[in-house]
């Protein structure tokens, strides 16, 4: 059968990639073997895994290896369609609804999270890549009251596509907070959004998956940061 073989991910904790399949492993109830990788020394595992970009997550099942996070979380919702809820909707326009938005997730939150945290070099820089990261949240908003047509989610009653996505980059967001002064989810600003953080951070699927601790987060910061280093030498 498709679905047999066992599960194993290869991760690291912080990685917003590697959370979402954690988060939708989680809802489908699928057992799994995680292991945490070294960004300093990456195993012979998964760089043969993932000989192109040799990076997480990777998942691998029954020995094969799938990789990137988004074809990761479809496939999961493909081969295990029968367990927990879809991620995906069945209807073929709001299921490419969901991936335009899990795409523009990544590709506006996702560079400016990058350039918050890992590519700025001034104070200017990185109010900048503040002021992205806000105007994509503030589309989101619109988004979200769209998607999930006044449900808790933005898959409706259930945590879906784009949430998981999304709830991804929640641990790091913390830590921003933090370093900025501010909240980039900001309930004056974004108020659906705000409230949509809650219930995924609550939701059993995310819990201790979704990184809560900003100060253990921010302590991990110098290793990424040194990794980035090693890889531009």
């Amino acid at each position: 059968m498709a679905g047999d073989g066992e599960l194993k991910l290869l991760g690291v904790w912080t990685s917003p990639f590697v959370i979402r399949v954690r988060v939708v492993l989680n809802l489908k109830s699928l057992p799994y073997e995680y292991v945490e990788e070294s960004l300093g020394s990456k195993s012979a595992l998964l760089l043969g895994s993932n000989p192109v970009h040799q990076s997480v997550p990777v998942l691998l099942h029954g020995g094969r290896p799938v990789n990137e996070s988004q074809v990761i979380v479809q496939y999961i919702d493909e081969v295990w369609a029968g367990a927990g809820p879809s991620v995906l909707p069945a209807d073929p326009y709001e299921r490419a609804t969901a991936r335009f938005w899990a795409a523009y997730v990544d590709d506006k939150v996702g560079s400016a999270w990058t350039g918050m945290l890992f590519s700025c070099k001034t104070e200017e820089e990185r109010a900048e890549a503040v002021s992205r990261a806000v105007a994509a949240l503030e589309t989101l908003e619109g988004a979200f009251a769209e998607c999930s047509k006044g449900k808790a989610f933005f898959g409706g009653d259930a945590i879906g596509f784009v949430d998981v996505v999304l709830g991804g980059y929640l641990g790091w967001f913390g830590a921003i907070d933090k370093i900025i002064g501010r909240r980039l989810i900001d309930p004056a600003r974004t108020p659906l959004l705000a409230r949509w953080e809650e219930r995924f951070r609550a939701a059993d699927a995310a819990k201790g998956v979704v990184p809560d601790d900003a100060d253990k987060m921010l302590e991990f910061l110098p290793t990424v940061l040194a990794w980035i280093a090693g890889k531009a030498k």
